[in-house]
């Protein structure tokens, strides 16, 4: 059980893994405050859903932080869909799974050769979120940041690894006034070595409405999702791998 502290700063996207990351924390003793970010992503939607989530698990506090989208430029995340990869076979996504032993072989993941890193890859986005996390625990008195990265079932992102966690960590320690006088921060990942089946598993017994949930890289208007991006692929999957129903609406599937 983590030592619980009275606030917890959450990064909310509304998808499985920060709705789980949600649930996690609340079930641990924090009180939480969700921060949100709209960078111009095709999937614009998933503000909707992290709004969802603050009123299912009675969130009253929730931060949406508008970042330009020239900032991410280069992602596929913002441009038109055509560079987003589609109708990948799932053992191509996830070609890592069952094979990881320790956490040098996850670091490792998808990075010795970036032909591996997906064209969804946006640049520095985690490490902006958690600066942005920081810059507001420090201010409120909040010492623990959630963050629902996943270092298993996921696109082979370099900021969803353990070295990237715990080495953030080691940054906010050093660069703050809360870290150099001893009042450490903790940055939680939860969901950091776990398959998207036991994600969805772990959120389904802490009352996760994944209905509520968007996971998505290309939605219609409509809000439909399209059953063929990676990142419908790995939630299509782990919904199959868990038993579980998937309450998503899919274009295609």
């Amino acid at each position: 059980m983590i030592d619980s502290r009275k606030i917890a700063v959450l990064l909310l996207s509304g998808g499985i893994d920060s709705a789980t990351t949600a649930a996690f924390a609340l079930s641990n003793g924090f009180n939480i405050s969700a921060l949100t970010f709209s960078y111009g992503q095709r999937h614009g939607i998933e503000i909707e859903s992290a709004k969802k989530l603050c009123r299912h698990f009675a969130i009253n506090k929730q931060i949406i932080i508008d970042i330009p989208m020239e900032i991410f430029s280069s992602s596929a995340l913002l441009a038109d869909s055509s560079g987003i990869p589609k109708n990948r076979d799932i053992s191509s996504i996830l070609s890592h799974a069952g094979t990881i032993t320790n956490d040098s072989e996850l670091n490792n993941i998808n990075v010795i050769n970036d032909k591996k890193i997906p064209s969804t890859y946006v640049p520095g986005r985690n490490i902006l979120f958690l600066s942005y996390a920081l810059s507001y625990a420090e201010s409120v008195g909040s010492r623990d940041i959630f963050i629902g990265v996943n270092a298993l079932d996921y696109s082979g992102y370099p900021d969803c690894r353990p070295e990237f966690i715990a080495s953030f960590e080691a940054m906010a320690n050093t660069g703050t006034k809360a870290g150099v006088l001893g009042d450490s921060f903790k940055i939680h990942a939860p969901l950091l070595k776990l398959k998207k089946s036991e994600i969805i598993k772990l959120g389904k017994e802490l009352g996760v409405d994944f209905s509520l949930t968007h996971s998505c890289y290309d939605p219609d208007e409509n809000g439909s999702s399209c059953g063929e991006c990676d990142s419908c692929q790995i939630r299509i999957n782990g919904f199959l791998e868990a038993g579980i129903n998937d309450p998503t609406v899919y274009k295609k599937k």
